[in-house]
C-alpha cells in the first residue's frame, strides 16, 4: 500500500547559502525547498551542482552560511538540538565501508543504539526490526566485510533504521554498486518509504532511480532549477541536456520523435510507455 504523504514539512531550507571555509564560491545560492513528511524526493544534478552539499545540510553535517535549515521543525544551527536532529534524520553515504564499524552484521546495526544507552532488550528489538526491514536478517551473524556491495549498503541503511529515524537522506547510495546491488538497495528504499512511512531524500545521477520518486528536484550551480513530478521534469529533456543531464532514454527518444510527430504523448518514463505511445499514434493513423 502506498505510504500517505502528509503536508507538514519533514525538511525545509529557507534562502540557504553555503560556502566551504576558505573558499569564495557559494556552493548553495539561496535554496528554498520543502520536503513533505512521508514523501520520496530524488535530487538530481551534475557533479558540482550542490546536491551532496545540500544532503549534508539536512542533518547538520554542514551548517548554513546564511539562511536556515529546519529538520522536523528543528533549526540545525541550534547546537543543543544536534542529537535530536541526527536521530530524526539519518544520512547514508555512497560508500558503505565508511559506515560499517563492527565485524559482525548484527553488532554493526546495534552500534548506534548501544551508544545511545538504549536498554539491551530494546536494542535487540531494533536490530531485528532494522535487519528485517532491509531483508538482511538471515545474514545477522555474517562478517559484514565479506558481504557484497549491495548487502553492505543495506546493512548501513539498517544501522540508520535502528536509530528510528523519521527521514533518511541517501547520498548516491548506489554509485559504487553493480546492477544487482543497485536493484537490492532500490527495493529497500522503496519499501522503507511505502511500507514503513519513512521520508526519503535520495541524491542520485541515475535517471531511472529518480523516476521511482514522487518528486524530482534538479539542481544546477547551487540553485534549484526544476521541481516537479518525474513526468513533469523529464518532459524538459532539452533543458536537462543543457545543464549536463540526460532524461531517461525512452523520454529522450519520444522528445526527438515529437519534432516530426507532435501527436505523441510527451510524458513517458520508460520503454513500455514509449512503445504504447508510438502504438497509439500508429493505430490512429491506420484509423
Amino acid at each position: 500500500m502506498r505510504n500517505e504523504i502528509h503536508p507538514a514539512p519533514m525538511l525545509e531550507t529557507i534562502e540557504l547559502t553555503f560556502s566551504y571555509p576558505g573558499e569564495q564560491r557559494q556552493v548553495l545560492k539561496g535554496v528554498t525547498l520543502t520536503v513533505e513528511r512521508g514523501s520520496f524526493v530524488a535530487v538530481l544534478g551534475h557533479n558540482g551542482s550542490g546536491k551532496s552539499t545540500l544532503a549534508k545540510q539536512f542533518n547538520a553535517v554542514l551548517l548554513p552560511s546564511t539562511g536556515k535549515v529546519l529538520a522536523d521543525g528543528m533549526d540545525t544551527t541550534e547546537e543543543s538540538l544536534l542529537f535530536d536532529i541526527r536521530q530524526r534524520v539519518g544520512l547514508c553515504f555512497q560508500n558503505p565501508d565508511n559506515q560499517i564499524v563492527a565485524t559482525i552484521v548484527e553488532e554493526d546495526v546495534a552500534f548506534a543504539p548501544e551508544n545511545l544507552n538504549i536498554p539491551q532488550a530494546e536494542t535487540a528489538e531494533r536490530v531485528e526490526y532494522a535487519l528485517k526491514a532491509v531483508g538482511m536478517w538471515d545474514f545477522r551473524e555474517h562478517s559484514a566485510h565479506q558481504l557484497s556491495g549491495g548487502q553492505k549498503q543495506r546493512v548501513a541503511i539498517a544501522g540508520i533504521i535502528a536509530m528510528r529515524p523519521r527521514c533518511i537522506v541517501l547520498d548516491e547510495p548506489t554509485a559504487m554498486l553493480d546492477p544487482q546491488g543497485r536493484q537490492e538497495v532500490l527495493a529497500t528504499i522503496r519499501h522503507l518509504n511505502r511500507e514503513e512511512g519513512i521520508t526519503v531524500v535520495m541524491i542520485t545521477h541515475y535517471m531511472k532511480e529518480a523516476a521511482m520518486a514522487d518528486r524530482i528536484v534538479v539542481m544546477d550551480d547551487g540553485l534549484v532549477v526544476l521541481d516537479g513530478t518525474p513526468r513533469e521534469v523529464f518532459q524538459q529533456a532539452g533543458y536537462l541536456e543543457e545543464i549536463g543531464l540526460e532524461a531517461p532514454q525512452a523520454t529522450s527518444l519520444i522528445a526527438r520523435l515529437r519534432k516530426t510527430c507532435p501527436a505523441l504523448r510527451a510524458d513517458v518514463l520508460d520503454e513500455q510507455e514509449a512503445a504504447e505511445a508510438i502504438a497509439a499514434v500508429l493505430r490512429e493513423v491506420k484509423g
